[in-house]
């Protein structure tokens, strides 16, 4: 049960017919905005935790001392990468 509104949203005709022209059959304009909102909440959401960890990581490394060159990540996260094309590949 919806309990709450949102603002009308005012666009140009152009952004209109766009959407209009990529909803599926049976969605409704009102459908497609509220997916695209609690897709672009959820996409904020991870952003921000995300940079979280970041900036904590970030303190950690700072505290610790203890600092990893990018060049060995990257090396490491491409070795992750092929075992793992390896595994799907099977």
């Amino acid at each position: 049960m919806k309990t709450a509104t949102l603002p009308s949203l005012r666009v140009d005709l152009e952004l209109r017919t766009a959407v209009e022209n990529v909803l599926q059959q049976g969605e409704s304009l009102s459908s497609f905005m509220e997916q695209s909102l609690r897709a672009n909440i959820e996409r904020r959401q991870f952003q921000q935790a995300f940079l979280a960890r970041g900036f904590a990581s970030r303190e950690d490394a700072k505290t610790t001392g203890e600092y990893f060159a990018a060049e060995d990540v990257l090396r490491d996260l491409d070795i992750l990468l092929a075992e793992a094309e390896q595994k799907a590949a099977r």
